[in-house]
């Protein structure tokens, strides 16, 4: 049997067909196990969870969402040609260094877009997902909104059957702000 599930082809039993009429035109990006797709969705709740976790202020449990040893890097401008502008290693200086990054905004909205799992291997995973992130300061009663596109690359791994991120390269792209009407 044959599920369709957003764009995945996932097989729940039986043995292989070839598409229906029906979805021949249809572009499948590919065809996977059960067990490939729910580390797929579990990949993408990990990168969801963590913007969610940025909007509600939930520093502790956004940095929880690294392994025990994982590491931050942020750059301003391409990696392969530039050293990060912040590395933070280990759950404790990622929670501090998220902590006084973000809690100086009013407000921030996270607004993840497409998401793509580029290695899948066992317990170990990478991908690259992109985030338009809004941020709102109040200083002296004016407001401004900071918007920064915002590119990930992440490396996972699973520990205990959970994903977690082992590394992430937060690649800033185009930042714009602008003072808020009141």
């Amino acid at each position: 049997m044959i599920c369709l599930v957003n764009h995945w082809t996932v097989r729940l039993a039986g043995p292989k067909r070839e598409p229906s009429d029906i979805r021949k035109g249809i572009i499948m990006p590919s065809e996977v196990s059960l067990e490939q797709f729910a580390d797929r969705f579990a990949l993408r709740d990990l990168v969801d969870a963590y913007a969610h976790r940025a909007d509600v202020r939930d520093f502790k449990g956004q940095a929880a969402l690294y392994a025990e040893n994982g590491r931050v890097a942020v750059y301003t401008a391409d990696p392969s040609t530039n050293e990060p502008a912040q590395v933070l290693t280990g759950r404790d200086e990622i929670e501090s260094g998220i902590t006084a990054t973000l809690q100086d905004f009013e407000q921030t909205f996270h607004f993840n877009g497409q998401s793509t799992v580029l290695t899948l291997s066992g317990d170990q995973a990478t991908g690259e997902s992109y985030c338009i992130a809004h941020m709102v300061t109040n200083a002296a009663g004016e407001r401004t909104l900071t918007a920064m596109t915002i590119r990930y690359r992440d490396t996972f791994t699973r520990v205990d059957g959970r994903w977690l991120f082992a590394e992430r390269l937060l690649l800033i792209g185009v930042t714009e702000q602008r003072p808020l009407a009141a």
